[in-house]
């Protein structure tokens, strides 16, 4: 299940059109990266993935087209926008390619696209549509997610949990997400077992440390916050991130995310050496956000009509254009909400709270027929 693509393959130079237009998956594609060099055919296409065989694929599966789609559509509901395409482009083949890789919609190697491309040296491959089948087709999706979520490139704590470790959690709560009770449980069991040396001897990411934080501190909700809050706070070159977390940095912004000191948490699950402890101590003053938890999500915002497109779920506050974007909002994208009871949205057209208004109090799948589609640049959320 490890991903061909190295680190480096999240800082590929920044492409001026990367946002500005959204594709119609062909018919075709020729693979142009890497060794691949196959014609690829779609076999599948709705509103959210494209799905492609090499010609060694059996054409009688067919459980990626829903699969994919799913995963697809909560992933876009969960951590927002994925760039101007609503589509992942998934790549399945046979005999050949063993392993998977991701690229996003930063990177022209893939045609500006958000891709998954996987290979077995199977004949049989993808038949049985479970398993390893699920987990490596979820676990590229979690690049795609590390690597471009907010509008931001690049993964700056790629080089501390490496090509698996994020995966390891965005998997479980994938399975949990989609009703896949089975899964979620076959994942966790062995994950209670999977150890690396990084950073030391016998460590269990999954169990000492991904888990307890999403267990305790809100589960998809914390994954979310952490990606939230490098893009209000962690130095950008453009619209990738300018250099990589170091410990101390890791530390204080999953401590950030989950709205506790995790210091102790990090000690026991993977030491605590005086360097961390400088770099914490620093980070603390570089990123001066408090570990309070923000409360629960009461509101949430949807790209198209009926709750559609991608969505992201805010707690009470206040929402700039820069706040939204770092949610994962892009500027006038809004078109339809739902709101906890008690609660009330109040959107501006312009930033910093200024322009007209429109003030919503109860769920509404059309900002149509009030004149407000894609208008939204900043809002705020309170009790009503």
């Amino acid at each position: 299940m490890r991903s061909l693509i190295p680190a480096a393959a999240f800082a590929v130079p920044l492409l001026a059109s990367a946002t500005a237009w959204a594709q119609v998956p062909p018919a075709t594609w020729q693979e142009h990266w890497f060794e691949h060099n196959q014609v690829v055919t779609r076999v599948f296409q709705d509103n959210d993935v494209a799905i492609y065989f090499d010609k060694d694929v059996d054409r009688s599966i067919t459980w990626p087209n829903a699969y994919v789609g799913a995963v697809w559509r909560y992933t876009k509901k969960t951590y927002g926008h994925f760039g101007a395409s609503p589509h992942l482009y998934a790549i399945f083949h046979t005999a050949k390619y063993s392993g998977g890789h991701p690229s996003t919609y930063f990177d022209t190697s893939h045609d500006s696209r958000n891709v998954i491309d996987v290979g077995s040296n199977a004949t049989n491959a993808w038949i049985s549509g479970a398993g390893n089948d699920l987990d490596l087709v979820t676990h590229e999706v979690a690049h795609i997610v590390e690597g471009a979520s907010k509008g931001i490139q690049r993964s700056p704590a790629f080089g501390i949990w490496g090509d698996s470790k994020w995966a390891e959690i965005f998997n479980y709560d994938v399975y949990l997400a989609l009703g896949r009770t089975a899964d979620a449980n076959r994942w966790f069991n062995l994950m209670q077992n999977a150890t690396d040396n990084f950073p030391r001897a016998n460590t269990h990411w999954f169990r000492d440390w991904f888990h307890p934080i999403y267990k305790n501190y809100g589960g998809a909700t914390v994954l979310n916050r952490y990606f939230v809050l490098l893009a209000q706070y962690l130095p950008k070159n453009g619209s990738a991130y300018a250099r990589d977390l170091n410990w101390g940095e890791f530390v204080h912004f999953w401590s950030g995310a989950a709205g506790v000191n995790l210091k102790t948490l990090a000690t026991s699950a993977f030491g605590w050496p005086v360097e961390w402890e400088n770099q914490f101590v620093q980070a603390q003053r570089s990123f001066p956000f408090t570990y309070a938890n923000p409360g629960p999500s009461v509101v949430t915002l949807f790209q198209d009509m009926n709750y559609g497109g991608y969505g992201t779920s805010l707690p009470v506050g206040r929402y700039t254009l820069s706040a939204l974007s770092a949610w994962g909002i892009r500027n006038d994208d809004i078109t339809s909400l739902k709101v906890s009871s008690g609660y009330k949205v109040v959107f501006y057209a312009d930033d910093n709270f200024t322009g007209a208004t429109l003030t919503k109090t109860a769920d509404d799948a059309s900002l149509v027929d009030d004149g407000w589609n894609d208008r939204a640049t900043s809002l705020v959320v309170s009790a009503n």
